[in-house]
């Protein structure tokens, strides 16, 4: 028998079907016994009427996976929609203990460690799993983008031999003989591969041994990166972020119209031309908004928020670009602003006054890469691999790089970034 989905059982009245799934709720009367069967696509009511059926249903716990072949008729509550009736049951699955919580409530009204821990089963609730529908329409919006502008999709390693920002927050592992460690960012090769492909994106996994105990900072995240090359400056780098965060949102509406809608998530407002501010701008509005100095090397978060605030009121905008960050601020890889001594060509983007996206324009030049190297006391052996594509010619280029976690969070409203990761990494996390 063909297998239908909850959500489409009301095209086949008078048909005979199967549903396949969870059983969430079970409700026996004097003769009959109602079920709630849970897929991927909603939930159905079944109704069961024989005697023996109905014992077999009650010994049945929550969750346990089920087949059932019925016909589908007209709900006989009056109530719009359709019900399968008197189905022969096979159980796929039996749950071997109850769930610790109710999956059939509206909400989860637990603890964020509760819903961790038993992550498996959590994410099983509707508005739990929706979070996930979106982040895969965000994903897949950025892939299209990016395609639709002629990047290459490229998969570089996880394991690497030197830290990509040239920091200390890496995660060494031991590597036969010798220490690797776990990739900050795919950095390095996104621009080696400028000199192939001039077009290139990832998305994977990156990671990062910082100390946070935060509701905004991971230890392993996915990171959306993009790289291309023959650019004017960062400002071509930023006209095409705008165009990939326009696709992003266009693939959340299109895609997970559903999701949004249970979450009610409020879509944000993206100008055309995102407003934009120089770093020292930035520093002299947050003065005039406080009364005292603003940050003279980076944004901290009440920084973002407040920036983020004015360009709302400013502009009706949910996103800001922040342009010229100090070179202190920014890895030793980013372009200097050759008409601003001290700052750089690199931006943030701001998403409702969180730091979104980080990107900017590299370096080109071999000569350049040995002495910003010096000039951060660095040693240039460990990134000889690196180096090595400009020895031999790259054109001027940049990228950027989107978490997909914030982006999620931030679209949601979600109060800790732990709820927008299926099995998050932090401090004291490595299970499930």
């Amino acid at each position: 028998m063909r297998r239908v989905l909850a959500a489409a059982l009301d095209e086949h009245v008078g048909e005979e079907v199967t549903l396949q799934g969870w059983l969430s709720q079970v409700r026996r009367l004097r003769g009959v016994a109602f079920l709630i069967l849970r897929d991927r696509s909603g939930t159905a009511q079944v109704v069961v009427r024989d005697p023996g059926e109905i014992e077999r249903v009650s010994d049945l716990r929550h969750e346990s996976v089920l087949s059932l072949t019925g016909r589908v008729a007209p709900r006989g509550d009056g109530r719009p929609g359709a019900e399968l009736v008197d189905p022969a049951l096979e159980v796929l699955a039996a749950a071997s203990e109850p769930p610790p919580f109710d999956l059939f409530r509206p909400t989860l009204e637990l603890p964020l460690p509760t819903l961790l821990d038993y992550a498996p089963l959590s994410l099983r609730h509707p508005r739990r799993r929706a979070v996930f529908e979106i982040a895969a329409a965000l994903a897949h919006g950025f892939r299209e983008s990016l395609r639709h502008l002629e990047f290459v999709e490229i998969h570089t390693p996880k394991l690497v031999a030197a830290a990509t920002e040239g920091g200390a927050n890496v995660f060494p592992v031991g590597y036969f003989d010798r220490t690797a460690y776990l990739a900050q960012s795919p950095q390095f090769y996104k621009q080696m591969m400028v000199g192939v492909f001039e077009r290139v994106f990832e998305v994977g996994p990156v990671f990062r041994a910082e100390p946070h105990d935060t509701p905004r900072h991971l230890n392993e995240y996915v990171s959306l990166d993009a790289e291309f090359g023959f650019i004017d400056d960062h400002r071509t780098v930023m006209v095409v972020l705008r165009t990939v965060m326009a696709g992003m949102l266009d693939a959340v509406r299109d895609e997970a119209a559903r999701a949004l809608a249970l979450l009610e998530v409020p879509m944000p407002a993206l100008p055309d031309s995102v407003p934009t501010l120089h770093f020292t701008e930035a520093q002299r509005l947050l003065q005039e908004m406080r009364g005292e100095p603003g940050p003279s090397e980076d944004l901290a978060p009440a920084d973002e928020l407040a920036l983020g605030a004015w360009a709302k009121k400013e502009f009706g905008s949910d996103f800001l670009f922040v342009e010229g960050y100090p070179a202190s601020a920014r890895p030793f890889y980013t372009h200097p602003d050759p008409s601003r001594p001290g700052y750089t060509l690199g931006f943030d983007l701001l998403f409702r006054g969180l730091e979104l996206v980080t990107g900017g324009q590299r370096l080109h030049r071999y000569e350049d890469y040995l002495a910003a190297l010096r000039q951060r006391g660095l040693d240039p052996g460990p990134f000889s691999g690196y180096l090595q594509a400009f020895r031999y010619g790259m054109p001027p280029h940049g990228g950027f790089a989107i978490g997909l976690e914030r982006f999620v969070g931030r679209l949601i409203g979600l109060k800790n970034l732990r709820e927008a990761t299926l099995f998050p990494r932090d401090l004291s996390r490595l299970d499930p």
